[in-house]
């Protein structure tokens, strides 16, 4: 079982979701006898520094070369190790595309990647750098687990729940970077899966996943402000999805979607086409990094340019509902 308190919910956002990814790593390194995390030549990056020397036989760096790196991974997991690589969204989701679709999707070895500096959260690094089409080309593949984590506590919930139980091949999505708000304050109930309500209203529902949800949970406490109630909702899994979603949906005359992915494959997407397939006619507005590579700045200039900060999020919503 994994439980929190607001002290460190408070340390854990200041540290950041890559070297907490690490350091959460190092706690289950402990726990999990037949663990390995295999690295892309990111240890560092990956806030792997303290599990390589504490666990040196549970780490494995395979260099610039991810194809090799998912290769590796999966010849360990059909030999019964708990396996987590970890890389950069783009060079994990496109680079080793084939690999993931070979391994992971069709032979279903059940191998954890770890996508860090998904969105636009690696900054100055720039467009190659960028998560930016990851959950589409993830989702893509058949029988892959898609999950987005709101916030470093998140991370915590849905790292320890992979790997004390076989959930199959999986994709954990990291976005956000060090001193980012929280969206949990406390310890809360964790289901795999299972969507989680952050709050309640009637005027719009907003589905979202990743760091842009503390953004979310920001606008919609300026909303009310202006006698403005809305419904917001952690998706932090994409697949599976919470069937439950739907009857959200329903009791909801307009959707905003927001989330740092392209506007194509991601969770935009994933409800536009289920709303088709169900025949439910609602109005669904999409926020998000559009379909066009964008600059490169601050993290929180580049929310705010692709109009995914809490300011922007609550003029766009504002402006709908009056």
């Amino acid at each position: 079982m994994f439980k929190f308190n607001k002290e460190q919910a408070e340390n854990w956002s200041t540290m950041g979701p890559r070297a907490m990814f690490g350091q959460f790593m190092l706690n289950l390194g402990k726990r999990v006898k037949k663990l390995m995390v295999l690295s892309g030549d990111l240890g560092r990056s990956s806030g792997l520094d303290r599990f390589k020397k504490k666990f040196p036989e549970k780490y494995l760096s395979v260099g610039i070369c991810e194809q090799n790196l998912i290769g590796v991974a999966s010849g360990l997991s059909r030999e019964g190790f708990k396996v987590f690589v970890t890389s950069f969204a783009p060079f994990l989701s496109m680079r080793a595309s084939e690999q993931i679709r070979m391994n992971l999707g069709y032979m279903g070895h059940k191998v954890n990647i770890v996508a860090l500096g998904s969105g636009v959260s690696m900054a100055y690094l720039g467009n190659s750098h960028f998560g930016l089409e990851d959950i589409n080309c993830i989702r893509s593949i058949p029988g892959i687990n898609i999950s987005c984590p709101a916030d470093c506590a998140e991370l915590g919930k849905t790292i320890y729940d992979y790997a004390l139980n076989e959930r199959g091949p999986s994709y954990i999505r990291l976005t956000g970077i060090p001193g980012r708000k929280k969206t949990f304050e406390k310890d809360f109930k964790y289901k795999f899966g299972k969507l989680i309500q952050l709050s309640n209203g009637s005027d719009a529902l907003i589905l979202s996943h990743g760091s842009v949800v503390s953004e979310c949970k920001t606008a919609v406490n300026n909303l009310k402000l202006s006698n403005i109630n809305c419904s917001l909702i952690n998706v932090s899994s994409l697949r599976p999805l919470d069937n439950a979603i739907f009857d959200k949906i329903k009791k909801h005359k307009t959707i905003f979607i927001v989330e740092e992915h392209f506007s194509v494959g991601g969770l935009y997407s994933i409800i536009s086409e289920h709303l088709i397939k169900f025949n439910i006619k609602k109005k669904v507005l999409g926020l998000n990094l559009g379909n066009n590579f964008g600059p490169t700045g601050t993290y929180q200039y580049l929310l705010d340019y692709h109009k995914l900060s809490s300011s922007k999020i609550e003029k766009a919503i504002s402006k709908e509902i009056k």
